[in-house]
């Protein structure tokens, strides 16, 4: 698969390293992102060089490798494969590559040993390590008081071009330990079987959606991060272009799509949130290697998503899994109704748009914080859940206690949240309905369906059909609102998440056909969008990042379910 690395960086499995083409300068550069999407990314500039000038040159980029190729002699290139996790090795043939460091005041370069050069890149708290294996280097890093001016480091064949030039840059914390590296094309290799094994594992498509399944297959293998700092296991990230960081409802729908084939990564994705569960019971909002923030935090979600990981793979049934989920789960869902409601006879709030994952629908623009379906239904769906864990665990008393919960969230939400036939959204601090009543957000509730009345159900479904589905799915604020907006985020373009927490809906309440035609359509968008951050709802256009990957997952995952339908466990499950 060709990759264009304007919009899908060029990583592998367990790396900070990646290649991309940056959008505001056009300039290849080497990136690490460590640090999180707050942190600058781009730490050198390449550029191919011909007897000392630039070369104009095209690039030839696959799934495990990267090449520079001169444009008038296609024989002449630069090539690298991120070969480990922290070592970039590349390779020179018949031309030079120069590396300049976007640096800040105090990186400084460094010679270390014979044809070695250690980096302190103080910006990102890390070090560089360039080993020349073959050929030779011009290295240009006047020193200013306490950092170089600036960094040029030229890779260069020895005498005769075509004798090439082989050189690694290996990432690290403190101390280089010395090893012997591997031939280029043997490393080369290694990672092309790793990516291959990944590959196998993804679900089978129509011939069609390949394109697509190599895409999320690729996005997803690549946007994996080695454990470091704060992550005490592999995570993967949401992206590798502006987006790395995980969110604590993103890494659930990558979570579900792992728990078919890897199963320990996929505990992974929900055990890095629960290692830092703050003693209130929040889950963070999002963790990156250096940070984590509970500013904002994120729907209850993960009950549902643990359940769904259940029904794809036994594993997860271990006694040993299912208490230690059970015992994090009640004090997430402790958390919302302790601290996020103000009297009882309220429902739990949420205190800023980006609390709802939604951060700017139109539920939320009277102000904050809000009564809203969503939280309800979810919180509903997840107080099921731990009464029938609870039950499974033998704890009779409290499986009681979640269902008594529950049946009285239930008769808050539909007393306070659904009027005239709707549900609608309250403004806490005045206790009054919000005026805005075109978001998706306010159909959630179809994913307690088990328990609504069977024509509030199919009003719910009726209105998705009548007021949201677009060519290609559905919007996130109608299109009959006046407050629809094109590239609007939450206020129009189509989300992977939301579109697979309705389809799963439609399903556990009958909708089949209207699922299959959801999901039918979402598969449809990947081929005209690729795997966006979200999409427009009429043309398919992907919009913001590119390179997502709980829309990768959410595809893989309705690939699988087109060919193998999810077996109908919600009884078991949920009552």
């Amino acid at each position: 698969m060709q990759l264009d690395i304007s919009r899908i960086p060029f990583s592998r499995f367990g790396s900070y390293f990646a290649v991309s083409i940056e959008r505001d300068t056009n300039r290849l550069v080497v990136r690490d992102l460590h640090g999180g999407d707050e942190a600058p990314s781009s730490i050198f500039v390449l550029e191919l060089m011909k007897d000392g000038q630039a070369a104009a040159y095209d690039l030839d980029v696959t799934e495990t490798r990267l090449r520079i190729i001169h444009r008038h002699n296609q024989a002449e290139y630069a090539e690298l494969c991120i070969s480990d996790e922290d070592i970039i090795h590349c390779r020179l043939v018949g031309v030079s590559l120069k590396l300049t460091a976007v640096k800040t005041r105090y990186d400084s370069l460094m010679p270390y040993g014979p044809k070695q050069w250690e980096y302190h890149l103080y910006s990102k708290e890390i070090k560089l390590m360039f080993t020349l294996l073959q050929g030779n280097a011009c290295i240009q890093a006047p020193w200013k008081m306490v950092g170089n001016d600036s960094i040029e480091l030229i890779m260069n064949p020895d005498g005769d071009q075509d004798e090439g030039c082989v050189f690694v840059i290996e990432s690290y914390k403190t101390v280089w330990r010395k090893k012997e590296y591997e031939d280029y094309e043997q490393a080369r290799e290694r990672v092309e079987r790793h990516y291959e094994q990944w590959l196998r594992q993804m679900p089978a498509v129509p011939e069609r959606y390949e394109p697509s399944r190599r895409l999320a297959a690729y996005i997803t293998w690549s946007c994996v991060v080695h454990p470091e700092g704060q992550l005490k296991d592999y995570a993967m990230y949401m992206s590798k272009n502006w987006m790395f960081n995980i969110w604590s409802w993103d890494n659930c729908f990558n979570a579900m799509m792992l728990s078919d084939h890897d199963p320990q990564l996929a505990l992974a994705q929900l055990d890095i949130f629960m290692a830092h569960q703050d003693e209130s019971g929040i889950y963070a909002d999002f963790i990156n290697d250096k940070f984590l923030s509970f500013n904002c935090c994120k729907p209850p979600i993960h009950a549902w998503a643990f359940a769904r990981m259940r029904e794809r793979n036994a594993w997860f049934n271990e006694r040993e899994i299912v208490a230690r989920m059970y015992d994090s789960l009640a004090r997430a869902t402790n958390y919302w109704l302790d601290h996020r409601r103000s009297v009882a006879s309220r429902l739990p709030v949420y205190n800023h748009g980006n609390d709802s994952g939604w951060d700017n629908a139109s539920i939320f623009h009277d102000g904050i914080p809000v009564e809203a379906p969503d939280l309800a239904a979810h919180l509903i769906r997840q107080l099921d859940i731990l009464s029938g864990m609870a039950a499974e665990l033998e704890r009779e008393d409290e499986a009681k206690a979640w269902t008594d919960k529950a049946d009285e969230l239930y008769g808050l939400l539909m007393e306070r949240l659904y009027r005239d036939g709707r549900f609608v959204a309250r403004y806490a601090p005045e206790d009054r309905i919000i005026a805005h009543q075109d978001s998706l957000i306010l159909y959630m509730p179809l994913i307690i369906g088990y328990r609504l009345p069977s024509e509030v159900t199919a009003t719910l479904v009726n209105g998705l059909a009548e007021r949201f589905e677009a060519r290609y799915g559905l919007c996130t604020e109608s299109y009959h609102s006046p407050l629809y907006r094109d590239n609007g985020y939450w206020l129009g373009p189509i989300w992977a998440p939301v579109t697979y927490l309705f389809i799963d809906a439609l399903r556990h309440n009958g909708y089949n056909e209207f699922a299959s035609r959801l999901a039918d359509k979402f598969m449809d968008l990947t081929l005209v969008g690729d795997m966006a951050e979200n999409f427009d709802p009429f043309s398919g256009q992907g919009l913001v990042d590119p390179a997502f990957t709980w829309t990768s997952s959410v595809f893989l995952m309705l690939a699988r379910e087109s060919i193998q339908p999810p077996e109908e466990h919600h009884e078991k499950i949920f009552r």
